[in-house]
């Protein structure tokens, strides 16, 4: 297939078809870090502008790395110095931005929608690098990726996301790349953080750790949102972890060969115990490296786009 959309918002808009053609793209773009000299020309003489108004270590640095690997050139910038502090409005921002002969924004925001509403009025690409609790495409993305790096499939596994469902951008942006590639997707947590309401698009929903884990042939620990939190979702960490945290007890809940994951930043000994979260089933730091290919084969794609 070849590629066509100037942006890339969420994976509720891609095809499976387009899915793939991005985890097939970073297949590729994995074999450059693995090279002696970890650069390609992809977009050389590109402008690249990061634009983070929310705070971030794993994405942040993964499309500036995965940028340079592409030979692009780079423009980092953060809200609090930015012009957003005068009352410029973040269109007014953005548009002068893109008055600089940019060709693309890679931009996090806490709004969500807030990436889809300048890529509406912006000639430029637009990378979504998480907006709200709505979506972060290029995660999820990795996480497929690595699944299906270790697994050597999508379709027909059993993938259980457990945690804060509610607030995360992750476990949505997982759910509908996964259900489009064939996968059966569980998720659970406390009822506040798990509404039924996710199983009118088709994901099973549990209140109980040990028939989440059943059968699951992948497991994705999320991080508790507080920062995303208004009120009370659980009485305590403590609490939480009892009766949802993955541990050496838990574990036993799940098939031998699964896999454990977690987006980060981990919570240790409240989403996952440390020798959980460093053992041999786990496969966290794997989907750091993954991210790296997946960023620059969106960027790549994106990028190279006529626009």
């Amino acid at each position: 297939m070849q590629w066509t959309r100037k942006d890339l918002l969420s994976l509720y808009d891609l095809s499976a078809e387009e899915i793939t053609y991005i985890l097939d793209t970073a297949e590729e773009f994995k074999k450059v870090s693995e090279r002696r000299v970890k650069k390609v020309p992809a977009l050389r003489g590109k402008t690249v502008v990061n634009f983070f108004v929310e705070p971030s270590t794993r994405t942040r640095v993964s499309f500036e790395l995965a940028e340079q690997r592409l030979s692009a050139d780079i423009v980092n910038m953060q809200a609090q110095a930015s012009s957003l502090l005068k009352g410029e409005t973040l269109l007014d921002t953005v548009k002068n931005i893109e008055a600089l002969q940019v060709d693309l924004v890679v931009m996090r925001h806490s709004a969500p929608g807030a990436q889809a509403f300048i890529a509406r009025h912006l000639s430029c690409g637009v990378v979504n690098a998480g907006d709200g609790a709505h979506s972060h495409p290029t995660q999820a993305l990795l996480d497929i990726f690595t699944i299906r790096e270790k697994k050597g499939r999508i379709a027909g596994l059993n993938v259980t996301i457990v945690g804060d469902i509610i607030h995360s951008r992750v476990a949505r942006s997982n759910i509908w790349g996964l259900l489009k590639l064939g996968a059966n997707v569980t998720v659970a947590g406390p009822a506040t953080m798990v509404p039924k309401e996710f199983e009118s698009i088709g994901v099973r929903v549990c209140h109980n750790l040990k028939d989440a884990l059943k059968d699951a042939d992948v497991v994705n620990m999320l991080r508790i949102q507080r920062e995303r939190q208004t009120a009370g979702f659980f009485p305590s960490t403590g609490e939480y972890a009892k009766f949802f945290g993955l541990n050496h007890d838990t574990m036993k809940y799940l098939k031998p060969d699964a896999l454990v994951m977690h987006p980060g930043p981990i919570n240790r000994d409240v989403e996952l115990t440390g020798d959980i979260a460093d053992g041999p089933n786990s496969v966290i730091l794997e989907q750091v490296t993954n991210g790296l290919a997946i960023r620059m084969a969106v960027l790549y794609l994106v990028g190279c786009v006529k626009k």
